[in-house]
């Protein structure tokens, strides 16, 4: 009897009692050792080292091979071996699943987009005069990228007062933004470009993903070359990277573009929307359903657009798609939508309100896809803020 979960099969990397790290398949509460199970054969070395990087590196014929033999060797455990390398997955702590090499964050909602411009723009126009040209992003810091379950030390930066002083000191706006992460698997040489026609050729899955924003230090810094501080504390990703064959059938076709995209970022022939629903609770209460089919610009424009000028891909690349936001205020991404820059608190269960986070709260997002062979539930991505450290520590010159 084929298991319920056997069409998902998302990828990670664990450690189990004894702090050997090894690389796993997740099958509901068990996990499936790779690292184990392809220790000999046609798949031999490919997780010796306990992580997804030279998997990932493979391509795009060894992942569906390897996810062949887990799809086959899932309905028959005992003939494949597989009921020898699993395990309970309450065993095994989950690490970062891979080595992030460059991590980009773009801003690809227009709901998000036109809600921050009606905020800060009100006499203006919601979105600037580029947005609807080109996928908007930045470049962050792919050494803070972090695993699920990882706790978030309150950010410290400059910020402007009300009164126009100058302050330093721990950020008085911690965010949350709700996001989907998109992993490179294979590489392409300098000077290259990608179309979106091969997207899948170098996108080996997908994560959830929460980019977390420090509001006031940002608001300070980011003119006039965007987000810095604000933003490169902490990015919390899921343990669990779905692979894009498990996501088949869950697409579908994106908005309409006005104007129309310049020939490099057309996609409209396919269906290149992703039709996931994100789901975001703060403290144990839901707060917003944001729908990632509603995104403007889609995974391959972004991809895409990433690379027209040449810059290269490397295994390991992370890429993610800005807020997730739709356009009803229940389906708002982050809490500077949600509250509305701080003048519409959010109610909690427990009577508590919110404008932005407090010490101690814990954020889990989660996603849902619905396939032609079930339901699927993305890896979650969960954190909780800790009170910030706010001496600095003494080094010596060349530390």
């Amino acid at each position: 009897m084929t298991h319920p979960d056997a069409h998902h099969l998302p990828y990670g990397s664990l450690l189990d009692a004894h702090g050997r790290r090894f690389a796993a398949v997740r099958l509901g509460d068990q996990v499936i050792d790779l690292s184990a199970l392809t220790a000999e054969g046609p798949f031999a070395g490919l997780f010796a080292e306990g992580g997804l990087d030279a998997f990932l590196a493979a391509g795009r014929p060894v992942w569906s091979a390897v996810r062949e033999m887990l799809v086959a060797g899932v309905s028959d455990p005992r003939a494949s071996g597989i009921d020898q390398v699993i395990r309970p997955l309450a065993e095994s702590v989950p690490v970062l699943p891979f080595a992030v090499a460059d991590y980009v964050d773009f801003y690809a909602s227009e709901f998000h987009a036109g809600n921050v411009g009606r905020m800060f723009r009100p006499d203006g126009e919601a979105l600037t005069p580029n947005w609807k040209h080109l996928p908007i992003g930045y470049h962050g810091r792919a050494g803070t990228v972090i695993v699920s379950g990882t706790d978030v030390i309150r950010p410290c930066g400059q910020a402007r007062t009300a009164d126009g002083g100058i302050r330093f000191g721990p950020t008085q706006y911690l965010d949350i933004e709700s996001e989907l992460g998109f992993v490179v698997g294979t590489g392409t040489r300098l000077g290259a470009r990608v179309p979106v026609s091969a997207f899948r050729e170098h996108v080996f899955g997908v994560c959830l993903l929460n980019d977390w924003s420090a509001r006031d230090i940002q608001a300070w810094e980011y003119v006039p070359l965007g987000p810095f501080l604000g933003k490169s504390f902490a990015t919390s990703v899921s343990a669990w990277i779905t692979p894009l064959d498990a996501l088949d059938g869950a697409w579908t076709a994106p908005p309409p573009r006005d104007p129309p995209v310049l020939p490099y970022l057309a996609d409209s022939a396919t269906p290149a929307a992703l039709d996931l629903e994100l789901e975001i609770s703060l403290n144990g209460t839901v707060i917003s359903r944001p729908p990632f089919a509603s995104m403007y610009w889609t995974p391959a424009q972004l991809l895409a657009h990433l690379t027209v000028n040449g810059a290269s891909l490397r295994t390991g690349d992370l890429f993610a798609s800005g807020t997730v936001s739709g356009p009803e205020r229940e389906q708002r991404g982050c809490l500077l939508e949600l509250s509305w820059n701080g003048t519409e608190p959010v109610k909690l269960a427990d009577g508590s309100t919110r404008t932005y986070l407090e010490d101690g709260d814990e954020v889990v997002m989660r996603a849902y896809a619905t396939t032609p062979r079930g339901p699927i539930e993305l890896g979650e991505v969960r954190g909780r803020v800790l009170p910030a450290e706010e001496s600095f520590e003494a080094t010596t010159p060349g530390d």
